[in-house]
């Protein structure tokens, strides 16, 4: 996702025509969907190949009118993604397009020096990992064990880089791009003590990425071996989640029948009940921190200038936290009254 940000290289204009003609040094964008994935992009997505380009330019010609200090990549495979995940709307895009530069700058114990080298810990610990094949809707699957993290060893926010990580790998195949992803996450061994890491404040603002921070379509959560505990924490993420996402949440406790309506056997590990042998995460890892020059130079563009407008930020940092505090208070009772 190589580019150049500088939008004062171009003249933004209705009537542009072709990108490769004002920025020759720009890459070229080359469509390496299936005939299949072009057919379920134009059906699900609005995408129609034939206005592909002409829908990436007037997408980079409003970054640019509204948005001139943005300081994103400004790439046609970088900008589709955003058009991806909001079918082709082109304001819902540019939205999102801002949202994903503002969660970068408005958490920097996330956002700082994020690179696979600096969660190599969380990696090995093996608290979130892609499983190798995907499912049968072409979707991969990220598993989080939270079992596996101990506190005392570092923060929370340690999990929630390694999880954007992730993310940014996976959303670099445009086949993830049209999609989407599963996440099965494994509740088993969650504490009242380590539940508690997760409050509104940090709740609010994942949910904040991961519905309107982030180009990525999240097709299904599978939540198994929640313990009762796990009813405070879904009582804490539940208000900020979207009518749309809170029913794609699948609960199914010990019950690994459950699970396998929702994601087949023959791709889940020994440990979920699966035929796919134990669960390996030393090729997600290693794939992932073979990634490290990529994303140094992927995220060196995508910084938000400092004279960026106040109406750039979705919300003030300071006020956001203090209303997920006041949250905080309200919810503990929950989780103690759960436990």
């Amino acid at each position: 996702m190589s580019g150049d940000s500088d939008c004062t290289r171009t003249s933004p204009s209705a009537g542009s025509t072709s990108d490769n003609e004002l920025l020759p040094d720009r890459p070229k964008y080359v469509c390496t969907l299936s005939p299949d994935l072009v057919t379920k992009a134009r059906e699900e997505l609005q995408e129609k190949p034939e206005w592909r380009l002409r829908d990436v330019q007037a997408l980079r010609d409003m970054v640019c009118k509204d948005y001139p200090s943005l300081g994103t990549c400004l790439d046609d495979a970088f900008l589709l993604r955003f058009l991806r995940a909001r079918k082709f709307d082109y304001d819902r895009a540019l939205q999102l397009l801002v949202n994903y530069h503002t969660c970068r700058r408005t958490w920097p114990e996330v956002f700082s020096n994020l690179k696979p080298s600096a969660i190599k810990p969380v990696l090995e610990s093996g608290f979130v990992t892609v499983l190798p094949h995907r499912d049968p809707q072409g979707r991969h699957v990220v598993c989080i064990r939270p079992d596996r993290w101990t506190p005392s060893n570092y923060p929370i926010t340690e999990n929630i880089r390694a999880i954007y990580l992730t993310l940014e790998k996976l959303i670099q195949s445009e086949e993830t791009q049209v999609n989407g992803i599963v996440i099965l996450a494994d509740y088993k061994g969650v504490s009242l003590s380590k539940a508690s890491h997760f409050g509104p404040f940090v709740a609010k603002k994942v949910i904040g990425i991961l519905q309107d921070g982030f180009p990525i379509r999240i097709k299904a959560v599978n939540i198994i071996n929640e313990p009762r505990i796990f009813k405070g924490i879904f009582a804490i993420i539940k208000p900020f989640l979207k009518e749309k996402i809170a029913n794609r949440f699948f609960l199914h406790g010990c019950d690994l029948n459950s699970l396998h309506q929702n994601i087949p056997p023959v791709i889940l590990p020994e440990e979920y009940g699966g035929t796919a042998g134990k669960l390996d995460i030393s090729a997600w890892n290693e794939l992932l921190l073979a990634s490290e020059e990529d994303f140094l130079h992927d995220f060196s563009e995508l910084v938000l200038q400092c004279d960026s407008s106040p109406h750039d930020l979705l919300v003030s940092g300071d006020a956001d936290e203090k209303q997920c505090d006041d949250s905080l208070r309200g919810m503990k009772p929950q989780l103690y009254y759960c436990y």
